[in-house]
């Protein structure tokens, strides 16, 4: 059962990347369509990258966090049954990686307004 608890995290992580996706496609036709400066432009640009940037580290990690914690779920919930709220409890601090990566990624991509 812990082996699907690991696939649910990452499933999540993935749907993060996917908000900030459609998040960043609305904010580039807006630049698109705007009559804006080439400095505004360049600010657009670089809030955006960095906000990708963050985002998608952050999830990296988040993933590799849940993979290896997971990995070691199974085996010590095969060991002892007794463990298996305690180590689910570190796979979820694991995947709030990602989450602060969305927050902060959405922070950085309002400025782009």
């Amino acid at each position: 059962m812990d082996f699907f608890d690991s696939i649910i995290f990452c499933e999540v992580v993935a749907i993060y990347g996917l908000i900030m996706a459609i998040v960043f496609s609305a904010k580039l036709a807006d630049v698109r369509t705007s009559d804006i400066t080439t400095s505004e432009m360049y600010y657009k640009g670089f809030a955006l990258f960095w906000a990708g940037l963050t985002t998608g580290l952050c999830n990296l990690i988040c993933g590799i966090t849940v993979g290896v914690s997971g990995s070691s779920a199974a085996l010590a919930d095969a060991q002892d049954s007794q463990l298996f709220v305690k180590v689910l409890v570190i796979e979820i601090f694991g995947s709030i990686i990602g989450l602060f990566g969305l927050i902060v990624g959405l922070l950085v991509s309002g400025k782009v307004a």
